[in-house]
């Protein structure tokens, strides 16, 4: 076996400069020895101090500094100077966090390129062991940057420490650089790596609202689960019946006439029909679910600081109270996007590609966004396969809306149901057209949103800001 290979002891880099001439004494020589994290200078000097010579500007010694030792009859003495920079910039130091419920791993890497990386260590999932860790690190001097992923432990955490003066940021998981070959995750090398990413700025930060509008869009989606609860219930009863033998010959499902269809149906077993009560009782459980909340929704949304934007959407054909406050709340501000394709991005509605040398291929759409409000887009955008009109309701929609939304509702109306039928006369599935009548209703939406004045959100009237990254 071949001896080990020591590592090799790094030289100091030296430098010799020369002193200016000091007003009370001689031309003088000294050597300067740079060492990390000072400079450390041995000036033979037997007077009081020496003005010195540097590459950015002189700079006036004190002798008296530091040590002190006899060589050769010269007093030297040792003194230890900062390296070059300005002596006010501060440290910065960036916090990776892999939060878990019940623990949360801290991994730290010093500024620079060269900066040590290292995990810090763990903690538990609360606030206040994460406010004593982080204490330990912040220090005079030294500002800290955290990051955690997005997940189901929300945006606490964030809240907090932009309330504690500690900078903070979101990622989006899914946007995050990882290594083909990577093949063991453990939390440290998730907080590691966050940290590491986060220094060198590869993170996509995600827009972190309001905790108003997240508590509408927290209300927006349990609407969205009574209606899949209902669904649900619904299939399962058809499923029964079907299994049974039972068909029903009327025009359509879920009528008076169809519920009461059920309810007079006669079973062999009466376990069958307990089963069928209990899928009816579900059904109208989930019904009424919704109903509430639509209330509360519309109740809500009142005195919410975005209204002006919910009707302003409203005015948008296809787009009711509904569907107008699940789209403001899950997009939220879209003056953080610049150019609508950038919303199209963020709902996942541009087309993928796997393009190489002259060679491009382009597939389905990517669905990397924002799941709740592409879906309530997309049944938004059927709408427009019928033809350019002013219905009644919608005339009643628009009142008080200005000029321009009026005149880009209309514009919406004639380009995409002209863009819906050509499609459809060149042979395309009627999906892949309302998909594609969808991602031009967006960028309706960001021309009609970009024309309401909005009130400044209380945690930046008072400096509290969310990150304005608009890819996640």
């Amino acid at each position: 076996m071949a001896p080990p290979v020591l590592p090799r002891r790094e030289k100091k880099k030296t430098k010799t400069m020369t002193a200016m001439p000091h007003p009370h004494g001689s031309h003088r020589s000294v050597r300067l020895t740079f060492t990390q994290p000072y400079q450390t200078l041995w000036l033979r000097e037997a007077g009081k101090e020496s003005v010195l010579a540097s590459e950015e500007r002189p700079r006036v010694v004190p002798i008296v500094a530091g040590q002190s030792r006899n060589d050769g009859g010269f007093l030297v003495r040792r003194i230890n100077i900062k390296p070059k920079g300005d002596k006010h910039m501060k440290k910065h130091r960036y916090i990776g966090l892999d939060v878990h419920k019940e623990s949360i791993t801290i991994a730290l890497a010093e500024g620079g390129r060269q900066g040590e990386v290292r995990e810090y260590g763990s903690v538990g999932g609360s606030l206040l062991a994460l406010e004593r860790a982080l204490g330990k690190l912040k220090k005079p001097g030294v500002e800290l940057h955290c990051v955690y992923e997005a997940g189901p432990c929300g945006f606490v955490i964030y809240r907090r420490l932009k309330k504690l003066g500690i900078d903070c940021a979101v990622v989006a998981p899914s946007l995050i650089p990882r290594k083909p070959g990577e093949r063991i995750k453990t939390n440290r090398r998730d907080a590691i790596k966050l940290a590491r990413s986060h220094r060198a700025g590869e993170l996509t930060a995600v827009h972190v609202p309001e905790a108003r509008d997240e508590a509408i869009r927290d209300l927006c989606r349990a609407r969205t689960d009574a209606v899949r609860d209902q669904r649900r219930s619904r299939q399962q009863l058809k499923a029964l019946l079907l299994r049974l033998g039972y068909h029903y010959t009327g025009k359509s499902s879920w009528t008076e006439a169809h519920l009461r269809y059920l309810r007079e149906l006669k079973f062999t077993h009466p376990a069958q029909k307990t089963v069928l009560e209990e899928y009816l009782i579900a059904v109208s459980q989930a019904g009424e679910r919704i109903a509430r909340l639509n209330g509360q929704i519309e109740l809500q949304v009142a005195s919410w600081r975005m209204k002006p934007a919910v009707e302003a959407l409203m005015a948008l054909r296809g787009i009711q109270i509904i569907a107008a406050s699940v789209l403001v709340s899950e997009l939220g501000d879209l003056r953080r996007f610049a150019h609508p394709r950038q919303l199209m991005a963020y709902l996942g509605l541009v087309s993928s590609e796997k393009s190489t040398g002259p060679h491009r291929r382009q597939g389905s759409i990517t669905k990397c966004g924002n799941t709740h409000a592409r879906w309530f887009l997309i049944e938004c955008a059927q709408h427009y396969a019928l033809p350019p009109k002013v219905s009644k309701e919608l005339s009643r929609r628009q009142q008080g809306q200005p000029r321009v939304i009026k005149a880009l509702s209309w514009k919406a109306q004639t380009r995409l149901h002209r863009r819906f039928w050509l499609l459809m006369q060149r042979g395309f599935l009627r999906q892949k057209a309302v998909v594609a009548v969808a991602r031009e209703l967006s960028g309706f939406i960001w021309a009609v949103l970009h024309e309401v004045t909005l009130p400044t959100p209380a945690s930046q009237a008072v400096g509290n800001h969310g990150s304005p990254n608009p890819s996640s």
